[in-house]
């Protein structure tokens, strides 16, 4: 029967009332109240009842009626293992101090088939021998080979590379010549080339403001090569001087010299300035010395032994 006080409509129903053994049917559950009212759903556990078993329960879902009520729902999976006919409560909801019920229900679960119970259990059919397949295990065999065979090829490539790399890491490493050593080198090589006698201008300052760069990266350990002009002889600059002063008396005009020098090369590769045979001649001697005048003093001590020795 349906429950009406305090404007709560509870009713249940069940989607087929007589199932086979182990089949599974929905029962809905449908709760009409005013908006207002606070209405507790039952709990369902893993039975509904004794032998019907609750599959599923799903989540209770709130809905607005056409006339402004509120509706809950939800739906219950259920099974039974054991033919019967079972009868299921009302489903009771609570309001407040009041409970509602819905109409009662029957489930009728089937037997699809009858059991001759004095029967002796046996097998279902008679054992049957399967034939070994040959083909199978061969390829499985071959399969495992041929991993085998490239987890050793793997090993084996990469023992080389470590025992060649182990080979390499023994190898002496040969000193590099000292700095000044390759930039008098370099400039002694450009001095005899003449070729700014030969009208290849750029092409000298070039080759000898790299040189100027080459040795000042090793010398002061500024990247010259991968800076301006400007920003070599600002970090220069820093180098050369300490608490605001120079560290040599000839550093000042030295630096000047270099500064000119850079400048001059800049103007000639990037603004296609022409210098004069005094000019080029002044940026070669200013490359001279300033390797000279910084070269470390105990590196040209020991250079003048090496010299008097050979």
């Amino acid at each position: 029967m349906l429950s009406l006080l305090l404007s709560i409509v509870v009713s249940a129903s069940i989607d087929s009332t007589a199932i086979m053994l182990g089949d599974q049917t929905d029962m809905h559950i449908q709760v009409v109240c005013d908006p207002t009212e606070q209405v507790e759903m039952p709990k369902f556990g893993q039975e509904l009842i004794e032998g019907i078993e609750v599959v599923q329960a799903g989540k209770v879902d709130t809905t607005e009626t056409p006339d402004g009520q509120r509706q809950l729902s939800q739906t219950l999976t259920l099974t039974c293992f054991k033919d019967s006919l079972y009868a299921i409560p009302p489903v009771a909801v609570v309001s407040g101090k009041d409970t509602f019920r819905s109409e009662a229900m029957s489930l009728n679960v089937v037997q699809p088939f009858e059991m001759d119970t004095t029967m002796a259990i046996a097998d279902i059919k008679d054992r049957e021998d399967v034939p070994i397949w040959w083909w199978g295990i061969i390829r499985w065999i071959l399969l495992g080979l041929l991993i085998l065979t490239v987890i050793g090829g793997i090993t084996y490539i990469v023992w080389k590379y470590l025992r060649k790399k182990e080979g390499e890491d023994e190898t002496p490493q040969i000193p590099l010549r000292p700095a000044e050593e390759v930039a008098l080198e370099k400039l002694q090589q450009i001095e005899a080339e003449k070729i700014w006698q030969q009208g290849e201008i750029k092409l000298y300052q070039t080759e000898l403001t790299d040189v100027i760069r080459e040795y000042i990266g090793r010398r002061f350990g500024v990247m010259s090569t991968e800076k301006t002009s400007d920003e070599t002889l600002r970090e220069l600059r820093a180098l050369l001087m300490e608490n605001g002063k120079w560290k040599m008396d000839n550093f000042h005009e030295l630096y000047d010299e270099l500064k000119s020098t850079l400048t001059l090369a800049d103007l000639v590769k990037f603004a296609k300035w022409t210098t004069t045979p005094d000019e080029n001649e002044r940026s070669l001697q200013t490359a001279y010395r300033f390797v000279k005048e910084t070269t470390p003093k105990e590196t040209e001590n020991e250079s003048e032994k090496t010299e008097g020795k050979k």
